[in-house]
């Protein structure tokens, strides 16, 4: 039998002994409720269906955690027993007592039928549970040995092929160390050849360096001659040019100083004009107003010698003063 044929019967036993423990429970609300109802006050009439509801729930308990101890392969110990026995006889009790109190056997026997079924069907699935519980505990003990067995042959083929693949390694190894020298001996001889012909190489590259060292050295001999060569003229055409700057400045100097001279002496003619007897042409005027202006002689003294106003004279110093406004003068003056 396997897990689903077993799963299928604890189905078929957990669906029969509930409708059983439903049915029983449904019959014995129908049948003590009377006989509460009969033995209780009139007011509390209404309490009568409770004592067999109580009954009944102890029922569903035992029921219920008998099937999950015996799933689990437990023992509940004598209490269970206790309960599940109690809770019947109690059953049986209240189902028979309405007719054991009128005296009616038949009666007795109909209504101890379905507590007794309950009873019975409640010991009966314990048993099975607990049966069934043990079969498959021994299928499980079983088809783990099974397992066992067979990771067991695994593990034996796995070493098996774990040799095998290690000695095709040793041999792989081996076919590949004695690759590997024959190739080494390839590449040492390889190697040699290479050395001994990077040896001639560089020789003949040293051979060909040397001889371009020379032309190297030899052409910059001459070029280090040239460069002296045009050094020297630079020198010279510096020197020359240096004496012609030299002379041209002090020439320049001369003539500036003969120009200041001159300058200085017609100052010198103009201010030695003394005051003008009246006012002077423009041209003469300015002349004077600049002579003036160069001496330092102030505004007035300028004016005296000029015979123009002090304002007229005032305007020409300050365009001597600041050029930019000579030439704003100069246009307004011609508009």
């Amino acid at each position: 039998m396997n897990s689903v044929q077993t799963r299928s019967a604890e189905r078929a036993l957990s669906g029969g002994t509930w409708l059983i423990v439903c049915g029983a429970m449904l019959y014995s609300i129908l049948t003590v409720t009377p006989l509460m109802a009969a033995h209780t006050a009139d007011e509390w009439d209404w309490t009568a269906p409770i004592l067999p509801l109580v009954v009944d729930a102890a029922v569903v308990i035992v029921v219920k955690l008998d099937d999950v101890l015996a799933r689990l392969g437990g023992q509940g110990g004598r209490w269970p027993v206790v309960l599940r026995w109690m809770t019947g006889l109690m059953t049986l009790a209240l189902n028979t007592a309405d007719s054991a109190l009128k005296k009616d056997l038949v009666g007795v026997a109909v209504h101890s039928v379905a507590p007794l079924l309950l009873i019975v069907t409640a010991e009966t699935s314990l048993a099975y549970r607990r049966a069934i519980a043990r079969a498959v505990a021994a299928l499980e003990a079983e088809q783990q040995a099974e397992r066992e067995r067979r990771e067991q042959a695994a593990r034996e083929r796995a070493a098996l092929a774990r040799a095998e693949a290690q000695e095709e390694r040793e041999h792989a190894a081996q076919l590949a160390r004695e690759q590997r020298e024959h190739e080494a001996a390839l590449a040492r001889e390889q190697a040699e050849r290479e050395v001994r012909q990077r040896r001639e190489e560089r020789e003949a590259r040293e051979r060909a360096e040397a001889a371009e060292r020379a032309g190297r050295e030899r052409r910059e001999r001459e070029r280090e001659q040239r460069e002296q060569e045009r050094e020297r003229a630079e020198r010279e055409a510096t020197a020359r040019l240096a004496r012609e700057r030299a002379e041209r400045e002090a020439r320049e100097r001369r003539e500036h100083q003969e120009r200041e001279e001159l300058a200085e002496r017609e100052r010198a003619a103009l201010l030695a004009r003394g005051p003008a007897n009246g006012k002077l042409p423009e041209d003469d005027a300015r002349q004077i107003v600049a002579a003036a202006f160069g001496a330092g002689l102030s505004v007035r003294s300028a004016a005296e010698l000029c015979g123009w106003s002090v304002g007229w004279v005032s305007t020409r110093y300050a365009e001597h003063r600041d050029p930019s406004a000579a030439g704003a003068s100069l246009a307004i003056a011609s508009q």
